[in-house]
């Protein structure tokens, strides 16, 4: 039986365009960046092509991406980079990796959140706030929030601004040089890039102390010997996104599962399905319990999600649902990207209805 597989807001497969740029330097070619042998200027060459991709992908400067292992070394990265500028603030709903790491580096100011999850600037009281994050879009629920608002308002208070943007590059465009946000954070493997690939993108001339040391790579800004294939799949991957095509796609699907999911009694859809990115829409199933959900989903053949990518472990309810002030043990995450096909639509609406009947049962 073919599976379904509909949690790519958690990790999406890699492109084959990534695949094939990273093989050489899997297979091969090997050498350190930092080396003026001609070895060591292919790896820098192919290094420097990556990173005018991922900046043409975010809109930013070839100069001011810095590669990292990742969205959350970047967030920490930001975080701990601002720590010595004063209080963060932030909403609940902002990424465990945003909220645990501006929670170590010093006081947090909390920020509103509605119903649907967006972000409330207006009556915050910002003064003397060192740094703002506000993520493009909401990882569970996939609200967007108000980033040029929210921006405008830090700048207005002498606050620096971090746009944690995992959740959205990749599936809507994002201009980095068209807001006045200074940090951007994102993260290859939520678009088709490999795992354990990312960027900080710093705005010229801000300067921050580097979160990891021990080397001047990256313009003295993140030592360690550059992840030269990874860093190639990521700058493949970002060079093969066709943004609108995926997107219009990414929407048609979702809008397919949300109406599959609310044609069954009791199901609730969470956060803005209007507004939000279109690779994502999350719903309460009442009277069952999200891991009973996922479980017949899955002996069903779909792979699904509940709650945040990194809260699951911890066995805890989503504290991004319980900051909306909705039901945070009942939610389904149902998440599409660029190798979904009809067919992964058409498996879980043949499934979805009988599975939530069966545990009902089971529970009445």
């Amino acid at each position: 039986m073919a599976r379904a597989y509909l949690d790519h807001a958690s990790t999406s497969p890699l492109r084959p365009e990534a695949l094939d740029a990273m093989l050489p330097w899997l297979s091969g070619l090997a050498a350190d960046p930092g080396r003026v042998h001609t070895e060591g200027h292919l790896a820098r060459g192919a290094v420097e092509s990556a990173r005018e991709q991922v900046a043409a992908l975010v809109g930013a400067r070839p100069r001011e991406v810095v590669f990292t292992s990742g969205a959350t070394e970047a967030i920490n990265a930001a975080a701990f980079g601002c720590a010595d500028r004063g209080p963060q603030a932030l909403a609940a709903v902002e990424h465990s990796a945003v909220r645990d790491a501006a929670a170590r580096a010093g006081d947090v100011v909390p920020l509103a959140v509605d119903r649907v999850g967006r972000v409330g600037i207006g009556g915050a009281d910002l003064s003397g706030v060192g740094v703002v994050h506000c993520q493009w879009a909401n990882h569970e629920v996939a609200t967007r929030q108000p980033v040029a608002e929210v921006a405008h308002a830090a700048r207005a208070a002498g606050a620096l601004v971090h746009v944690d943007a995992a959740a959205a590059l990749g599936h809507e465009p994002v201009a980095f040089a068209d807001l006045p946000i200074d940090l951007l954070s994102l993260s290859g493997h939520k678009f088709g890039g490999p795992q354990g690939t990312g960027a900080l993108v710093v705005r010229r001339g801000l300067r921050l102390a580097p979160f990891v040391v021990g080397g001047e790579q990256e313009r003295a800004r993140r030592g360690g010997l550059e992840n030269v294939a990874g860093i190639v799949g990521l700058g493949a991957a970002a060079d093969a996104v066709d943004v609108a095509g995926e997107a219009a796609r990414a929407r048609r699907h979702t809008d397919a599962l949300l109406a599959a999911a609310l044609a069954v009694d009791g199901v609730t859809a969470y956060g803005d399905t209007v507004a939000r990115v279109p690779h994502i829409v999350c719903v309460g199933v009442d009277g069952v319990e999200a891991e009973a959900v996922l479980l017949g989903l899955d002996q069903a053949g779909v792979a699904a999600h509940s709650g945040s990518a990194c809260s699951s472990e911890s066995l805890e309810p989503s504290p991004v649902l319980a900051a909306m002030g909705v039901d945070a043990e009942r939610s389904l995450r149902l998440s599409v990207g660029w190798s979904t096909t009809d067919a992964d639509i058409d498996a879980f609406t043949r499934v979805f209805a009988d599975v939530v009947a069966r545990l009902r049962a089971l529970r009445a």
